[in-house]
């Protein structure tokens, strides 16, 4: 009788989950599965290795943690999970502890800017499950306060990012640390050759399980640009904050640049906070905490945080700045529309960043249609040039749409 009741108000049957945890799924009203979720779940229970392509917001931690749970319930040995930031680690523990809750299964969170002392404290009562950024962790691998010889299951989350933000070599030496005998799941965003190169060497015959193109953006997440002068952002930006009413994202490309700003949109009257690496693990939390419980309207970050912020209902991304990386602008605008919710994203453009605008749009697949505001002088792009930089923008020839 149970069973079949469960089975009516839950998506979760019929995907080898045990009756032990979807149980806890419908206590915490998961009904449906997302897409990723319903493709990686199977196919990670059954043991495989995977390497799961999908935009941000899609659901992908429960798409990990329900398989390394379960496996876990039935035999011995670790979980290990390595992700780029320490607001992402403290999120991704947040959905272990909730699933695993029933199971009274221990974490431990290895991040950087906490305590070692608690970290080693946490390490002494024997956790099944850690959850580390890869620097924290090779620190404590030197220092001999953890031990990885029997990690079962390893999951890199957002491998994209890591790899973006210098890790490769931490990942490699945990990858050279752990036993062979494992199962290893590979999440990610976008899917660079270099990710592809530590999937053949360190995974065994991956399934490979993507939902949406590499680079796509967030279905349901309308976007636009406004072309304007570097000192006509902030009036564009006032105007903006009088017509949106609800919880907005704020990106700036540097954690100078957010502080100005901070303190612009505090002198504009509206509840504001900054998340980037000058401030604390402290003060991350709480301004993280203060925008998810409504205290701050405003949330202003840098790239470090732009997937590291797991809010639902965020009314508008806005990207005061564009970031240096065009791959980041996904995940930035990947912070509103969170599984199959609606979004909107604004970003500003100057004049001179008609390439950066089409080096978006390649990415994305998709033209930004451009906007104007009746009170802020109307800017066109200059004239296109081929560009190189960095290896991560690749040569752009002149946009076809008239600038």
């Amino acid at each position: 009788m149970a069973p079949h009741t469960q089975q009516n108000s839950t998506g979760f049957y019929g995907l080898g989950i045990a009756p032990k945890i979807l149980a806890t799924l419908d206590r915490l009203k998961f009904q449906t599965p997302t897409p990723i979720q319903h493709k990686a779940i199977p196919a990670a229970i059954a043991g495989t290795d995977i390497i799961g392509v999908a935009q941000t917001g899609t659901g992908k931690t429960l798409a990990f943690a329900i398989p390394m749970i379960q496996r876990l319930e039935q035999e011995k040995g670790r979980g290990l999970v390595l992700l780029p930031t320490r607001e992402l680690a403290l999120q991704v523990e947040e959905v272990f502890q909730k699933v695993g809750h029933a199971s009274g299964m221990k974490t431990a969170v290895l991040i950087g800017g906490a305590s070692m002392y608690h970290q080693v404290q946490s390490l002494k009562a024997n956790p099944r499950i850690i959850i580390a950024t890869p620097g924290r962790l090779i620190d404590h691998l030197e220092q001999r306060n953890v031990n990885l010889g029997e990690v079962k299951v390893l999951v890199l989350d957002e491998a994209d990012r890591m790899l973006d933000m210098g890790f490769q070599p931490q990942i490699e030496r945990v990858l050279r640390t752990i036993p062979k005998d494992r199962q290893t799941m590979l999440f990610s965003a976008t899917m660079p050759r270099e990710i592809l190169g530590l999937a053949t060497s360190y995974m065994k015959l991956p399934v490979h399980v993507e939902i949406a193109p590499s680079g796509t953006a967030a279905e349901r997440v309308t976007q636009e640009v406004f072309i304007v002068k570097q000192d006509s952002k902030r009036k564009l930006l006032e105007k903006l904050l009088a017509q949106y009413h609800g919880t907005v994202l704020l990106f700036s490309r540097t954690r100078i640049g957010a502080r100005k700003i901070t303190r612009a949109i505090k002198d504009m009257g509206h509840r504001v906070s900054e998340i980037h690496s000058d401030k604390t693990l402290a003060q991350r939390r709480e301004a993280l905490e203060g925008f998810k419980s409504g205290k701050y309207r405003v949330l202003v970050a840098t790239d470090i945080a732009a997937r590291g912020i797991d809010v639902t209902g965020i009314e508008l991304v806005l990207n005061y700045d564009l970031p240096d990386d065009t791959g980041n602008y996904v995940h930035r605008i990947g912070r509103t529309g969170r599984i199959g919710r609606e979004g909107h994203a604004i970003s500003f453009a100057t004049p001179d960043q008609g390439n950066d605008v089409k080096g978006i749009e390649s990415l994305i697949k998709t033209a930004l249609p451009i906007s104007e505001h009746p009170e802020i002088p109307t800017e066109r792009f200059a004239k296109p040039q081929v560009v190189f930089r960095s290896n991560r923008f690749k040569r752009r020839l002149p946009h076809r749409r008239a600038f």
